[in-house]
């Protein structure tokens, strides 16, 4: 949901960025605002929108594509305020729950690659499915943890993946809630001694019922200075993992090499996670359908030739990849930045047709590419 309300912002910032002739400005301040959810932005933008409105106030289109650009913000930024107060109850917007169970493994199989993946969660379904008929039957079932590791580099989906699951639980009725938590080590960790503890328990609290996601949770231990802390945060969630496994899932994260430190560094910790699934980097071609596709979300297309310098400079980018290349938040950024140079572009021809409008061209790649 919150990806759509995302998609609707940067479109409508973009359209009139490319109406108004405001030289990709407004799409500057809509992804300050959905990336680093600065206020500041917010209220400019407002302010830009208002100005437009007035400056234009002859030109109907202009005036409708204002008006849908302030209530795609207004729209946006109540949702996620909204899924702050949701959070805080350890709970999630009702709009959430609303898909069944085949709509949600639909929504599963519909990522991009991931295909070893996907036939994993396939499996931790089946066998969690039938370990609960064979209890209703009255059979041995194993009481094996819900808890998961995620491993790999960023930008491969582990985040997307994890709230699927958290929504998939709830539906087969592993899980109470099915809401998703995430938190970082600021959330779990205090900087007093005893205070650590306190925190890791509000955040199990407010987790209990769905999936809590430590992402980088290698962070936990990583600081020497602290580590005593990173010790008392760890004892009390190996304790929860434990006792409130019946109807909770926490999900760990992170690069591979660091996560496997992660689990070394407590006795108690791999024996709670059972299931570790790898997610392996992005293929160029997967790489490419990703953009089409947030193109096609955006109603941005790409020219013939952009298309074949695209997929090509992916080939190059993924061949000379270091360990930290970040996938899927690349193209990510390889397509907000070839917006923003498409409205520079277009916002200084006159009139723009549709076309035009919806058009990436490979002179906005290439400025891109340089930005990347």
């Amino acid at each position: 949901m919150i990806e759509r309300y995302k998609e609707q912002l940067l479109r409508n910032a973009s359209l009139l960025d490319a109406a108004a002739g405001c030289n990709g400005r407004l799409t500057q301040l809509a992804l300050s605002i959905t990336e680093k959810s600065d206020d500041n932005s917010a209220k400019t933008l407002c302010k830009k929108i208002a100005d437009v409105a007035a400056q234009h106030k002859q030109s109907v289109e202009i005036k409708q594509i204002a008006k849908a650009l302030k209530d795609s913000l207004i729209e946006y930024i109540g949702y996620m305020r909204l899924s702050e107060i949701y959070a805080s109850a350890g709970d999630q917007p009702a709009e959430e729950d609303n898909k069944t169970l085949p709509e949600l493994m639909e929504e599963l199989n519909q990522l991009v690659g991931l295909e070893q993946v996907k036939n994993k969660v396939h499996d931790l379904i089946d066998y969690q499915q039938v370990q609960q008929l064979r209890r209703k039957q009255g059979l041995f079932s194993a009481k094996n943890t819900m808890h998961l590791a995620f491993v790999g580099n960023p930008g491969t989906g582990k985040t997307t993946v994890a709230r699927i699951i958290g929504r998939i639980y709830k539906q087969i009725g592993l899980l109470s809630k099915g809401h998703f938590v995430e938190v970082s080590r600021t959330d779990l960790i205090a900087g007093y001694q005893g205070q650590t503890a306190l925190k890791v328990k509000k955040v199990i609290e407010r987790s209990k019922g769905g999936v809590l996601f430590i992402d980088e949770a290698y962070s936990i231990t990583e600081n020497k200075h602290s580590d005593s802390y990173g010790r008392e945060c760890l004892t009390e969630l190996t304790k929860a993992l434990e006792d409130f496994r019946e109807d909770l899932v926490v999900i760990v994260a992170g690069y591979t090499e660091p996560m496997k430190q992660f689990f070394d560094s407590n006795p108690g910790l791999r024996s709670r996670f059972n299931t570790f699934i790898e997610f392996s980097d992005y293929e160029p071609s997967e790489l490419f359908e990703i953009l089409v596709s947030i193109c096609n979300q955006n109603d941005y297309q790409l020219s013939p030739d952009t298309s074949k310098i695209v997929q090509e400079y992916l080939c190059d980018v993924v061949a000379k990849k270091g360990e930290q290349f970040s996938n899927g938040r690349f193209v990510r950024n390889l397509f907000d930045d070839m917006v923003m140079n498409h409205a520079r572009r277009v916002s200084k021809i006159a009139n723009p047709t549709i076309d035009e409008l919806k058009t990436i061209l490979d002179i906005d790649f290439a400025v891109s590419r340089r930005n990347v």
